[in-house]
Formats: structure tokens, sequence, C-alpha cells
């Protein structure tokens, strides 16, 4: 059965700040996710808030180490980041997710968590299989491709795209430093962050 993770377990210690943002990068591998999230992340930081990356590979040698990739293993994982991103972004936190969360399910949990403390920014980072081939370093599409490798997201695992992000990138056609404006430039926008002048 799978262990749902739930945020108000204590609702009397539920004090929060105000400001929490967590960006929700989603996408195939090798889209570019943590690319970009790694040039946004500075860039907010230089401005003030406080930044705490959620990275899905990461997260699976630390909290998630020993689950495998069946969709109840893999609802899991985005499941214990979304709570670890609720938390933090209860405490006024900039949090940065990257992670494939290639379902549509576990991601609205995981929004329904954070938005009970802060604002949550879904970035679709949407490129073409052909596209994330190229870019794959490992070899791992072209291992699925083979069959080589099962339950491989986007070859012979199902990656449901987003269907209304709050941004959307298109990683076949912009860099990533393209991209990075691009979020920072909503966030910017809508004052989730200050400008790149404030003080």
């Amino acid at each position: 059965m799978t262990e749902h993770i739930y945020a108000h377990e204590h609702p009397e210690t539920d004090r929060r700040r105000d400001g929490g943002i967590t960006l929700w990068f989603t996408g195939l591998s090798a889209a570019g996710k943590t690319t970009i999230a790694h040039i946004v992340g500075p860039a907010i930081e230089e401005r003030g808030p406080i930044v705490e990356y959620l990275d899905g590979d990461t997260v699976r040698t630390r909290l998630s180490k020993g689950l495998g990739f069946s969709k109840e293993d893999r609802d899991l994982n985005i499941e214990r980041i979304g709570w670890v991103a609720s938390r933090l972004t209860r405490h006024g936190a900039v949090v940065i997710a990257s992670a494939i969360s290639p379902y549509r399910q576990v991601r609205s949990r995981a929004r329904q968590m954070i938005e009970e403390f802060g604002t949550f920014v879904e970035v679709f980072v949407d490129v073409s299989v052909e596209q994330a081939t190229r870019r794959d370093v490992k070899g791992l599409y072209e291992k699925a491709l083979k069959g080589e490798i099962q339950n491989f997201t986007g070859v012979n695992d199902p990656y449901e795209k987003p269907e209304s992000p709050e941004i959307r990138i298109d990683a076949d056609l912009q860099s990533p430093e393209q991209s990075a404006h691009q979020i920072l430039a909503y966030l910017e926008d809508r004052g989730l962050i200050p400008g790149s002048g404030a003080p």
C-alpha cells in the first residue's frame, strides 16, 4: 500500500512565514530541468531569498533510498519531495524541486500540500524524446529503446504532460539561459521575487 504523507499531521505547530514558493520542475529525463534550476536558483539567491534544492536523483540517494521505479515507488518518492517542499515553503524558503514526476495525480497532491503554505509554480520543461535522446550522455534512452531498461519514462513508461502549467519551457528551441530568463521574468511580474535591481 502506498504511504501517503499529509501536511497537517500536527496542526497546532503549523506556523508559517509568508513568501514561500516552490518551483516544481517536471519533464522527461535529459530535458534540462536541473541545468535550468541551477541557473534560476543563484539568480534568486542574489536577490535575498533563501533557496533550497530538492533534486529527484539526490532525494533518491537520501530520503528515498531503496525505492524502485514501479508506479507506487515513483509516487511515494514524489510525495516525499512534495512533503519536504511544503515544510520549507511554510518557513518562507524558495524551493526548487526538480524531478521527472511523470504522473498528474501525484503532482496534484504535491501542489495541494505546498499551496497550504505558499505558492506552487509548475515549470514544465517540454522536450521531445528525440531531443532528449540526443542530449542523454548516459545513453539511457538508447538502452530503453532497445528494451534493455524497463519502466523508462517517455519510452516504455508514460509521461503525463501538465495540462495547465504556470510556465512551459520549450526545451527543443530555447537555451537553458533563455529558459531561466523566462522563469525569472514570470516570478518578477507576479511579485514573487524582487526585481533584479532591487536592493
